[in-house]
C-alpha cells in the first residue's frame, strides 16, 4: 500500500505543470501547488522574469475568486494575487498583469496565457523506476 501511494505521489508530481503568462516585458510562470479539486489555493508560486534585464522574482500567493450570492462561497475564478512588502501583484485570468504599490497602479500590461507552452518537468526522468 505504501508503495502504491508513493507511486501515485510521484506520478502526480511528474505530470504537474506551470502555467505561462507573457506580456511585452515579462514572462510569468504560475504554479498552483494545492491538491487537485481544491477551489481556492493559498500556495501559488509566481516566478516573474523581466525580458529586458533577465532578473526574476519569486513570490507565493493565492487564487482570487468572486464571491457567490451567499456572500461567502468562492465563485468565478479571477486570477492570482501575490505580495512583496507593500507591492501587490495581480495576474488576471482575463489577460493582464497589474502591479500596485500603496494602492496605486505602477504597472499595467496586457498579456496572453500560453496554454500550449506549459513548462512541464522531464517526465521520463521523474517517473523512471516506478
Amino acid at each position: 500500500m505504501k508503495k502504491a501511494i508513493l507511486a501515485l505521489t510521484l506520478l502526480s508530481a511528474a505530470f504537474g505543470a506551470e502555467d505561462r503568462f507573457e506580456t511585452a516585458n515579462f514572462v510569468i510562470l504560475i504554479d498552483q501547488r494545492c491538491p487537485e479539486g481544491y477551489v481556492t489555493c493559498d500556495d501559488v508560486k509566481y516566478v516573474g522574469t523581466s525580458k529586458k534585464t533577465g532578473k526574476s522574482i519569486t513570490l507565493i500567493g493565492s487564487t482570487v475568486h468572486s464571491i457567490g450570492a451567499d456572500g461567502v462561497t468562492p465563485s468565478h475564478f479571477q486570477g492570482y494575487k501575490f505580495k512583496s512588502g507593500t507591492v501587490e501583484y495581480f495576474v488576471s485570468i482575463h489577460g493582464y498583469l497589474e502591479v500596485k504599490k500603496g494602492g496605486k497602479v505602477i504597472l499595467y500590461e496586457e498579456g496572453k496565457w500560453d496554454w500550449e507552452k506549459r513548462a512541464e518537468p522531464d517526465r521520463q526522468r521523474t517517473t523512471r523506476g516506478l
